[in-house]
Protein backbone atom coordinates (compact mmCIF):
# COMPACT_ATOMS: atom_id res chain seq x y z
CA UNK A 1 0.00 0.00 0.00
CA UNK A 2 2.65 2.48 1.00
CA UNK A 3 4.46 1.66 -2.41
CA UNK A 4 1.00 2.45 -4.16
CA UNK A 5 0.90 5.73 -2.52
CA UNK A 6 4.66 6.50 -3.44
CA UNK A 7 3.73 5.82 -6.73
CA UNK A 8 0.25 7.49 -7.09
CA UNK A 9 1.95 10.76 -5.68
CA UNK A 10 5.15 10.09 -8.16
CA UNK A 11 2.48 10.34 -11.03
CA UNK A 12 -0.03 12.98 -9.79
CA UNK A 13 3.35 15.06 -9.66
CA UNK A 14 4.54 14.92 -12.98
CA UNK A 15 0.94 14.61 -14.47
CA UNK A 16 0.29 17.90 -12.93
CA UNK A 17 3.69 19.67 -13.05
CA UNK A 18 3.38 20.44 -9.34
CA UNK A 19 6.18 19.62 -6.90
CA UNK A 20 6.40 16.27 -4.91
CA UNK A 21 6.41 18.17 -1.81
CA UNK A 22 2.46 19.61 -2.73
CA UNK A 23 1.43 15.88 -3.00
CA UNK A 24 2.68 14.88 0.01
CA UNK A 25 1.57 17.90 2.11
CA UNK A 26 -2.50 17.10 0.55
CA UNK A 27 -2.00 13.33 1.49
CA UNK A 28 -1.04 14.48 4.90
CA UNK A 29 -3.91 16.83 5.29
CA UNK A 30 -6.29 14.24 4.12
CA UNK A 31 -5.08 12.00 6.40
CA UNK A 32 -5.58 14.23 9.51
CA UNK A 33 -8.41 14.64 8.55
CA UNK A 34 -9.46 11.65 8.16
CA UNK A 35 -8.01 10.97 12.03
CA UNK A 36 -9.58 13.55 13.58
CA UNK A 37 -13.15 12.41 12.73
CA UNK A 38 -11.87 9.42 15.27
CA UNK A 39 -11.94 11.67 17.91
CA UNK A 40 -14.64 13.05 20.26
CA UNK A 41 -13.61 16.48 20.65
CA UNK A 42 -11.57 18.79 18.19
CA UNK A 43 -8.21 17.59 17.88
CA UNK A 44 -5.27 19.13 16.50
CA UNK A 45 -4.05 16.12 14.43
CA UNK A 46 -0.36 15.81 12.68
CA UNK A 47 0.56 13.10 9.82
CA UNK A 48 4.02 13.03 8.95
CA UNK A 49 4.94 10.81 5.59
CA UNK A 50 8.39 9.14 5.23
CA UNK A 51 9.19 10.26 2.01
CA UNK A 52 11.77 7.95 0.90
CA UNK A 53 9.07 4.46 2.28
CA UNK A 54 5.56 6.15 2.34
CA UNK A 55 5.35 5.07 6.11
CA UNK A 56 3.56 7.40 8.19
CA UNK A 57 2.86 8.44 11.76
CA UNK A 58 -0.15 10.36 13.25
CA UNK A 59 0.69 12.66 16.29
CA UNK A 60 -1.78 14.52 18.78
CA UNK A 61 -0.71 17.91 19.45
CA UNK A 62 -0.96 20.71 21.76
CA UNK A 63 -0.08 24.05 21.30
CA UNK A 64 2.03 25.96 24.39
CA UNK A 65 0.47 28.90 25.31
CA UNK A 66 2.15 31.54 28.10
CA UNK A 67 0.23 30.51 32.18
CA UNK A 68 -1.38 34.39 31.98
CA UNK A 69 -3.23 34.03 28.62
CA UNK A 70 -5.37 31.03 29.43
CA UNK A 71 -6.48 28.63 27.82
CA UNK A 72 -8.34 29.38 24.64
CA UNK A 73 -8.78 26.32 22.96
CA UNK A 74 -8.54 23.41 25.94
CA UNK A 75 -8.76 20.55 23.03
CA UNK A 76 -5.65 22.23 21.48
CA UNK A 77 -3.65 24.47 24.10
CA UNK A 78 -1.58 23.90 27.14
CA UNK A 79 -0.60 26.34 29.54
CA UNK A 80 3.67 26.82 29.33
CA UNK A 81 3.99 25.45 33.48
CA UNK A 82 2.09 22.21 32.37
CA UNK A 83 3.87 21.73 29.45
CA UNK A 84 7.14 21.98 31.36
CA UNK A 85 6.34 18.73 33.42
CA UNK A 86 6.67 17.03 30.55
CA UNK A 87 9.39 18.86 28.32
CA UNK A 88 11.40 20.93 31.34
CA UNK A 89 13.16 23.48 28.05
CA UNK A 90 9.84 24.08 25.85
CA UNK A 91 9.04 27.53 25.03
CA UNK A 92 5.77 29.21 24.33
CA UNK A 93 4.52 28.83 20.93
CA UNK A 94 6.24 24.92 20.66
CA UNK A 95 4.15 22.19 20.57
CA UNK A 96 3.97 18.79 22.41
CA UNK A 97 3.14 15.79 20.70
CA UNK A 98 1.53 12.34 21.43
CA UNK A 99 1.54 10.15 19.19
CA UNK A 100 -1.95 7.81 18.49
CA UNK A 101 -3.14 5.08 15.73
CA UNK A 102 -2.48 6.30 12.40
CA UNK A 103 -5.63 5.31 10.31
CA UNK A 104 -5.22 3.00 7.39
CA UNK A 105 -4.84 5.19 3.97
CA UNK A 106 -7.97 2.21 3.11
CA UNK A 107 -10.18 3.70 5.28
CA UNK A 108 -10.03 7.30 4.31
CA UNK A 109 -13.09 8.33 2.43
CA UNK A 110 -11.85 8.80 -0.91
CA UNK A 111 -14.00 11.60 -2.26
CA UNK A 112 -12.56 13.46 0.79
CA UNK A 113 -8.60 13.07 0.01
CA UNK A 114 -9.08 13.27 -3.58
CA UNK A 115 -10.65 16.50 -3.09
CA UNK A 116 -7.81 18.31 -0.80
CA UNK A 117 -5.15 16.47 -3.30
CA UNK A 118 -6.82 18.15 -6.16
CA UNK A 119 -7.79 21.65 -4.56
CA UNK A 120 -4.16 21.37 -3.02
CA UNK A 121 -2.43 21.03 -6.88
CA UNK A 122 -4.63 23.92 -7.44
CA UNK A 123 -3.50 26.08 -5.08
CA UNK A 124 -0.18 25.42 -5.99
CA UNK A 125 -0.43 25.69 -9.83
CA UNK A 126 -1.72 28.97 -9.34
CA UNK A 127 0.64 29.93 -6.88
CA UNK A 128 3.47 28.62 -9.16
CA UNK A 129 1.53 30.73 -12.16
CA UNK A 130 1.37 33.91 -9.98
CA UNK A 131 4.88 34.03 -8.80
CA UNK A 132 5.60 33.31 -12.29
CA UNK A 133 3.79 36.39 -13.73
CA UNK A 134 4.75 38.41 -10.67
CA UNK A 135 8.96 37.73 -11.16
CA UNK A 136 8.36 39.80 -14.77
CA UNK A 137 7.18 42.92 -12.50
CA UNK A 138 4.84 44.09 -15.12
CA UNK A 139 2.96 46.77 -14.18
CA UNK A 140 0.53 46.80 -17.20
CA UNK A 141 -1.62 43.43 -18.09
CA UNK A 142 -1.68 42.23 -21.56
CA UNK A 143 -4.75 39.51 -22.01
CA UNK A 144 -7.71 39.17 -23.80
CA UNK A 145 -11.21 38.78 -22.40
CA UNK A 146 -12.04 35.59 -21.09
CA UNK A 147 -15.86 35.78 -19.65
CA UNK A 148 -17.68 38.67 -17.69
CA UNK A 149 -18.71 38.20 -13.87
CA UNK A 150 -21.64 40.33 -12.59
CA UNK A 151 -20.32 43.65 -14.78
CA UNK A 152 -17.16 42.79 -13.89
CA UNK A 153 -14.73 41.70 -16.91
CA UNK A 154 -12.10 38.52 -16.44
CA UNK A 155 -8.84 39.00 -18.71
CA UNK A 156 -7.23 36.06 -19.51
CA UNK A 157 -3.21 36.29 -20.05
CA UNK A 158 -1.33 32.93 -21.03
CA UNK A 159 -3.29 31.05 -17.67
CA UNK A 160 -3.23 33.83 -15.53
CA UNK A 161 -6.27 35.63 -14.73
CA UNK A 162 -7.21 39.28 -14.18
CA UNK A 163 -10.91 41.17 -12.92
CA UNK A 164 -11.86 44.22 -14.04
CA UNK A 165 -14.02 45.65 -12.12
CA UNK A 166 -17.09 47.52 -13.30
CA UNK A 167 -16.12 50.88 -11.38
CA UNK A 168 -12.07 50.58 -12.90
CA UNK A 169 -13.21 50.77 -16.63
CA UNK A 170 -13.63 53.81 -18.47
CA UNK A 171 -17.34 54.77 -18.68
CA UNK A 172 -19.25 53.47 -21.28
CA UNK A 173 -17.02 51.01 -23.18
CA UNK A 174 -17.92 47.11 -23.45
CA UNK A 175 -16.05 44.28 -24.22
CA UNK A 176 -16.79 41.19 -25.99
CA UNK A 177 -15.47 37.83 -25.67
CA UNK A 178 -11.96 37.85 -27.10
CA UNK A 179 -11.33 40.82 -27.30
CA UNK A 180 -7.43 42.33 -26.36
CA UNK A 181 -7.14 44.08 -23.05
CA UNK A 182 -4.79 46.41 -21.66
CA UNK A 183 -5.18 47.72 -18.26
CA UNK A 184 -2.94 48.24 -14.77
CA UNK A 185 -1.88 45.97 -11.80
CA UNK A 186 -3.70 47.64 -8.73
CA UNK A 187 -3.36 45.15 -6.52
CA UNK A 188 -2.16 41.08 -6.10
CA UNK A 189 -4.31 39.17 -3.56
CA UNK A 190 -3.79 35.58 -3.65
CA UNK A 191 -6.41 35.10 -0.76
CA UNK A 192 -9.09 35.98 -3.09
CA UNK A 193 -11.25 33.89 -4.78
CA UNK A 194 -11.51 33.65 -8.31
CA UNK A 195 -8.44 35.70 -9.97
CA UNK A 196 -6.34 37.30 -7.59
CA UNK A 197 -4.75 40.01 -10.00
CA UNK A 198 -7.06 43.32 -9.86
CA UNK A 199 -6.48 45.25 -13.12
CA UNK A 200 -7.45 49.58 -13.53
CA UNK A 201 -8.30 51.30 -16.74
CA UNK A 202 -9.36 54.03 -15.09
CA UNK A 203 -6.70 54.57 -12.36
CA UNK A 204 -4.24 57.56 -13.03
CA UNK A 205 -0.80 55.06 -13.16
CA UNK A 206 -2.61 53.58 -15.86
CA UNK A 207 -1.84 56.52 -18.05
CA UNK A 208 1.44 56.83 -16.43
CA UNK A 209 2.41 53.44 -17.72
CA UNK A 210 1.05 54.06 -21.23
CA UNK A 211 3.45 57.04 -21.93
CA UNK A 212 6.41 55.56 -20.46
CA UNK A 213 6.04 52.62 -22.70
CA UNK A 214 5.37 55.12 -25.64
CA UNK A 215 8.23 57.99 -24.43
CA UNK A 216 11.20 56.09 -24.38
CA UNK A 217 12.94 59.07 -22.53
CA UNK A 218 10.73 58.44 -19.24
CA UNK A 219 12.52 55.08 -19.72
CA UNK A 220 15.78 56.52 -19.81
CA UNK A 221 14.92 58.66 -16.66
CA UNK A 222 15.48 61.88 -18.66
CA UNK A 223 12.06 62.92 -18.26
CA UNK A 224 9.51 62.18 -15.97
CA UNK A 225 5.44 62.04 -15.42
CA UNK A 226 5.48 63.91 -11.73
CA UNK A 227 1.63 63.50 -11.22
CA UNK A 228 -1.74 63.27 -13.42
CA UNK A 229 -5.13 63.12 -13.00
CA UNK A 230 -7.92 62.06 -15.04
CA UNK A 231 -11.48 61.90 -15.34
CA UNK A 232 -11.54 58.43 -17.38
CA UNK A 233 -12.93 58.54 -21.05
CA UNK A 234 -13.09 62.77 -21.30
CA UNK A 235 -9.93 64.39 -20.13
CA UNK A 236 -6.92 64.05 -18.16
CA UNK A 237 -3.95 66.09 -17.10
CA UNK A 238 -0.29 65.22 -16.81
CA UNK A 239 2.79 67.13 -15.42
CA UNK A 240 6.06 66.47 -16.56
CA UNK A 241 9.35 67.25 -15.67
CA UNK A 242 13.12 67.03 -18.10
CA UNK A 243 16.28 66.13 -16.10
CA UNK A 244 17.80 67.24 -19.47
CA UNK A 245 17.79 71.20 -20.64
CA UNK A 246 18.11 69.85 -24.10
CA UNK A 247 14.76 67.86 -24.27
CA UNK A 248 11.52 69.64 -24.44
CA UNK A 249 9.35 67.73 -22.23
CA UNK A 250 5.38 68.61 -23.08
CA UNK A 251 6.86 67.95 -27.35
CA UNK A 252 8.63 64.96 -26.28
CA UNK A 253 5.36 63.52 -24.62
CA UNK A 254 3.55 65.12 -27.79
CA UNK A 255 5.53 63.12 -29.98
CA UNK A 256 6.24 64.03 -34.08
CA UNK A 257 2.68 65.21 -35.59
CA UNK A 258 1.56 64.40 -32.17
CA UNK A 259 1.95 60.50 -32.61
CA UNK A 260 3.05 59.64 -29.10
CA UNK A 261 0.21 61.15 -26.72
CA UNK A 262 -2.21 59.91 -29.95
CA UNK A 263 -1.04 55.95 -29.24
CA UNK A 264 -2.35 56.69 -25.45
CA UNK A 265 -5.71 58.52 -26.18
CA UNK A 266 -6.20 55.49 -28.79
CA UNK A 267 -6.16 53.13 -25.61
CA UNK A 268 -7.98 55.46 -23.91
CA UNK A 269 -11.11 55.73 -25.87
CA UNK A 270 -10.15 59.10 -27.27
CA UNK A 271 -9.65 60.44 -23.73
CA UNK A 272 -7.62 64.30 -23.99
CA UNK A 273 -4.52 64.57 -22.26
CA UNK A 274 -3.51 67.86 -21.14
CA UNK A 275 0.64 67.79 -20.85
CA UNK A 276 1.52 70.47 -18.70
CA UNK A 277 5.31 71.99 -17.07
CA UNK A 278 5.65 70.72 -13.64
CA UNK A 279 7.33 73.33 -11.69
CA UNK A 280 8.52 73.50 -7.93
CA UNK A 281 6.99 76.77 -7.71
CA UNK A 282 3.23 75.88 -6.63
CA UNK A 283 1.71 79.06 -7.81
CA UNK A 284 3.31 78.30 -11.45
CA UNK A 285 2.82 75.07 -11.28
CA UNK A 286 -1.07 76.27 -10.92
CA UNK A 287 -1.20 78.56 -13.52
CA UNK A 288 0.17 75.49 -16.15
CA UNK A 289 -2.55 73.60 -14.72
CA UNK A 290 -4.83 75.67 -15.52
CA UNK A 291 -3.92 75.96 -19.28
CA UNK A 292 -5.40 77.32 -21.89
CA UNK A 293 -7.06 79.92 -19.46
CA UNK A 294 -4.84 82.89 -18.86
CA UNK A 295 -4.57 83.69 -15.24
CA UNK A 296 -4.57 87.18 -13.89
CA UNK A 297 -3.66 86.93 -10.87
CA UNK A 298 -2.95 84.19 -7.70
CA UNK A 299 -2.98 84.61 -3.89
CA UNK A 300 -1.64 81.48 -1.63
CA UNK A 301 -2.75 80.40 1.48
CA UNK A 302 -0.41 77.92 2.68
CA UNK A 303 -2.22 77.58 5.57
CA UNK A 304 -5.04 76.31 4.08
CA UNK A 305 -3.65 74.42 1.20
CA UNK A 306 -5.87 76.55 -1.41
CA UNK A 307 -5.24 79.17 -3.96
CA UNK A 308 -7.64 82.04 -4.61
CA UNK A 309 -7.20 82.45 -8.86
CA UNK A 310 -8.21 85.14 -10.78
CA UNK A 311 -8.95 84.96 -14.17
CA UNK A 312 -10.82 87.72 -16.39
CA UNK A 313 -14.18 86.95 -17.41
CA UNK A 314 -13.50 86.10 -20.64
CA UNK A 315 -11.19 83.34 -19.44
CA UNK A 316 -13.76 82.32 -16.63
CA UNK A 317 -15.53 79.15 -18.41
CA UNK A 318 -12.11 78.09 -20.14
CA UNK A 319 -10.46 78.53 -16.20
CA UNK A 320 -13.75 76.05 -14.71
CA UNK A 321 -14.28 73.93 -17.54
CA UNK A 322 -17.78 71.91 -18.16
CA UNK A 323 -18.72 71.28 -15.09
CA UNK A 324 -15.69 72.38 -13.49
CA UNK A 325 -13.81 69.19 -15.42
CA UNK A 326 -10.92 71.72 -16.02
CA UNK A 327 -10.20 73.26 -12.11
CA UNK A 328 -11.56 70.05 -10.70
CA UNK A 329 -8.42 68.12 -12.98
CA UNK A 330 -5.84 70.80 -11.70
CA UNK A 331 -6.48 70.40 -8.02
CA UNK A 332 -6.15 67.25 -8.14
CA UNK A 333 -3.02 67.29 -10.39
CA UNK A 334 -1.35 69.84 -8.05
CA UNK A 335 -2.77 68.98 -5.26
CA UNK A 336 -3.73 72.08 -3.89
CA UNK A 337 -7.79 73.21 -3.55
CA UNK A 338 -8.29 76.33 -6.39
CA UNK A 339 -10.96 78.73 -6.56
CA UNK A 340 -11.52 80.64 -9.87
CA UNK A 341 -12.90 83.88 -9.38
CA UNK A 342 -13.46 87.02 -11.70
CA UNK A 343 -12.07 90.09 -10.79
CA UNK A 344 -15.20 91.59 -9.49
CA UNK A 345 -15.05 88.97 -6.87
CA UNK A 346 -11.79 89.24 -6.29
CA UNK A 347 -12.39 92.67 -5.42
CA UNK A 348 -14.72 92.00 -3.08
CA UNK A 349 -13.34 89.28 -1.15
CA UNK A 350 -10.57 91.46 -0.29
CA UNK A 351 -12.09 94.06 0.50
CA UNK A 352 -14.46 92.12 2.83
CA UNK A 353 -11.03 90.37 4.07
CA UNK A 354 -9.75 94.14 4.20
CA UNK A 355 -12.63 95.25 6.52
CA UNK A 356 -12.85 92.07 8.32
CA UNK A 357 -8.87 92.99 9.92
CA UNK A 358 -9.62 95.96 9.89
CA UNK A 359 -12.63 95.37 12.65
CA UNK A 360 -10.31 92.63 14.37
CA UNK A 361 -7.88 94.81 15.23
CA UNK A 362 -9.46 97.94 15.72
CA UNK A 363 -11.76 95.65 18.98
CA UNK A 364 -8.90 93.49 19.96
CA UNK A 365 -6.65 96.13 19.88
CA UNK A 366 -8.30 99.20 20.89
CA UNK A 367 -7.17 101.50 17.86
CA UNK A 368 -8.76 103.80 15.36
CA UNK A 369 -8.89 102.73 12.08
CA UNK A 370 -5.91 104.57 10.56
CA UNK A 371 -4.17 102.50 13.12
CA UNK A 372 -5.61 99.07 11.72
CA UNK A 373 -5.17 100.37 8.13
CA UNK A 374 -1.34 101.19 8.92
CA UNK A 375 -1.09 97.37 9.95
CA UNK A 376 -2.87 95.68 7.66
CA UNK A 377 -0.84 97.58 4.46
CA UNK A 378 2.48 96.02 6.04
CA UNK A 379 0.78 92.82 5.55
CA UNK A 380 -0.64 92.30 9.41
CA UNK A 381 -3.42 89.64 9.11
CA UNK A 382 -3.72 88.44 12.78
CA UNK A 383 -3.33 89.31 16.49
CA UNK A 384 -0.24 86.40 15.80
CA UNK A 385 1.41 88.29 13.45
CA UNK A 386 0.93 91.70 15.93
CA UNK A 387 2.09 89.66 18.90
CA UNK A 388 5.30 87.73 17.66
CA UNK A 389 6.29 89.12 14.41
CA UNK A 390 10.12 90.58 15.88
CA UNK A 391 10.33 93.89 16.93
CA UNK A 392 13.20 95.21 15.13
CA UNK A 393 10.73 94.76 11.83
CA UNK A 394 7.81 96.89 13.57
CA UNK A 395 9.95 99.14 14.20
CA UNK A 396 10.70 99.57 10.41
CA UNK A 397 7.45 100.43 10.31
CA UNK A 398 6.56 104.26 9.25
CA UNK A 399 4.23 105.81 11.95
CA UNK A 400 5.47 103.58 14.70
CA UNK A 401 7.90 104.47 17.38
CA UNK A 402 8.77 101.89 20.10
CA UNK A 403 5.91 102.77 22.84
CA UNK A 404 3.84 102.26 20.60
CA UNK A 405 5.16 98.97 19.08
CA UNK A 406 5.40 97.55 22.51
CA UNK A 407 2.19 98.56 23.20
CA UNK A 408 0.37 96.64 20.46
CA UNK A 409 2.32 93.74 21.41
CA UNK A 410 0.97 94.31 24.83
CA UNK A 411 -2.40 94.19 23.58
CA UNK A 412 -2.21 91.51 21.16
CA UNK A 413 -0.77 88.65 23.84
CA UNK A 414 -3.55 89.79 26.11
CA UNK A 415 -6.34 89.57 23.63
CA UNK A 416 -4.81 86.23 22.32
CA UNK A 417 -4.75 84.78 26.34
CA UNK A 418 -8.21 86.49 26.75
CA UNK A 419 -10.03 83.88 23.92
CA UNK A 420 -8.00 81.05 24.86
CA UNK A 421 -9.79 81.21 28.29
CA UNK A 422 -13.16 82.32 26.64
CA UNK A 423 -12.41 78.73 24.29
CA UNK A 424 -12.09 76.77 27.37
CA UNK A 425 -14.73 77.92 29.18
CA UNK A 426 -16.43 77.26 25.78
CA UNK A 427 -15.09 73.48 25.94
CA UNK A 428 -16.44 73.35 29.30
CA UNK A 429 -19.88 74.63 28.67
CA UNK A 430 -22.81 72.15 30.08
CA UNK A 431 -26.49 73.48 29.21
CA UNK A 432 -28.89 73.50 32.26
CA UNK A 433 -32.14 74.50 29.96
CA UNK A 434 -33.75 72.10 27.31
CA UNK A 435 -33.51 74.26 24.59
CA UNK A 436 -29.58 74.48 24.93
CA UNK A 437 -29.22 70.74 24.87
CA UNK A 438 -27.45 69.19 22.28
CA UNK A 439 -29.91 66.77 19.89
CA UNK A 440 -33.00 69.26 21.33
CA UNK A 441 -35.80 70.09 19.11
CA UNK A 442 -38.80 72.36 18.91
CA UNK A 443 -40.88 68.39 18.22
CA UNK A 444 -38.60 66.71 21.04
CA UNK A 445 -39.40 69.75 23.46
CA UNK A 446 -42.88 69.84 22.86
CA UNK A 447 -43.32 66.09 23.28
CA UNK A 448 -41.58 66.52 27.01
CA UNK A 449 -43.89 69.21 27.21
CA UNK A 450 -46.99 67.81 27.22
CA UNK A 451 -45.68 64.98 29.61
CA UNK A 452 -44.59 67.92 32.08
CA UNK A 453 -41.12 67.52 31.44
CA UNK A 454 -39.96 71.21 31.04
CA UNK A 455 -36.62 71.45 33.57
CA UNK A 456 -33.01 69.95 32.16
CA UNK A 457 -32.89 67.53 35.97
CA UNK A 458 -37.04 66.14 35.13
CA UNK A 459 -35.47 64.73 31.37
CA UNK A 460 -32.11 63.59 33.20
CA UNK A 461 -34.17 61.49 35.50
CA UNK A 462 -36.04 59.12 33.02
CA UNK A 463 -34.53 56.17 31.82
CA UNK A 464 -34.12 55.49 28.10
CA UNK A 465 -36.99 53.41 27.58
CA UNK A 466 -39.60 55.93 29.47
CA UNK A 467 -37.63 58.64 26.46
CA UNK A 468 -38.11 56.36 24.08
CA UNK A 469 -42.23 55.87 24.49
CA UNK A 470 -42.35 59.45 24.79
CA UNK A 471 -40.76 61.03 21.85
CA UNK A 472 -40.75 57.71 19.35
CA UNK A 473 -36.57 58.09 19.49
CA UNK A 474 -34.06 54.62 19.41
CA UNK A 475 -32.71 53.67 21.89
CA UNK A 476 -29.32 54.89 21.28
CA UNK A 477 -31.08 58.37 20.47
CA UNK A 478 -32.66 58.64 23.76
CA UNK A 479 -29.62 56.98 25.65
CA UNK A 480 -27.46 60.17 24.29
CA UNK A 481 -29.74 62.60 24.85
CA UNK A 482 -30.34 61.67 28.46
CA UNK A 483 -26.52 61.43 29.03
CA UNK A 484 -26.21 64.94 27.53
CA UNK A 485 -28.85 65.60 30.23
CA UNK A 486 -27.03 64.36 33.19
CA UNK A 487 -23.63 65.88 31.92
CA UNK A 488 -23.99 68.87 35.06
CA UNK A 489 -24.75 66.04 37.59
CA UNK A 490 -20.61 64.97 37.33
CA UNK A 491 -19.71 68.90 36.62
CA UNK A 492 -20.63 70.55 39.60
CA UNK A 493 -17.77 72.97 39.75
CA UNK A 494 -18.28 74.37 36.48
CA UNK A 495 -20.50 77.29 36.09
CA UNK A 496 -22.04 78.59 33.47
CA UNK A 497 -20.62 81.38 32.02
CA UNK A 498 -22.64 84.41 31.72
CA UNK A 499 -23.77 85.89 28.40
CA UNK A 500 -21.05 88.78 29.15
CA UNK A 501 -18.21 86.23 29.38
CA UNK A 502 -19.44 84.23 26.52
CA UNK A 503 -18.89 87.50 23.94
CA UNK A 504 -15.78 88.25 25.36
Amino acid sequence: MNREMLMLIDAISREKSVDREVVFCAVEQALAQATKKSFPVDADIRVSIVRDTGEYETYRRWHVVPDEAGLQMPEQEILLFEAREQIPDIEVDEYIEDRVESVPIGRIGAMAAKQIILQKIRDAEREMLLNDFLSRAEKIFVGTVKRTDKGDVIVESGRVEGRIRRCEMIPKENFRLGDRVRAYITEVDPTLRGPAILLSRAAPAFMIELFRNEVPEIQQGLLEIKSCARDPGSRAKIAVLSYDKRIDPIGTCVGVRGSRVAAVTNELAAERVDIVLWSDNPAQFVISALAPAIVSSIVVDEERHCMDVVVDETHLAVAIGRGGQNVRLASELTGWKINILDLAESAKKQEDEVNSFRTMFMKKLDVDEEMADLLIDEGFTSLEHVAYVPLEEMLEIDGLDEDTVLELRSRAKDALLDMEIANQERQHYVAHTLEELEGMTPALQAALHDQGIDAIDDLADLAADELMEITGQSQEEAAQLILRAREHWFSPEVARPSAGEMSH
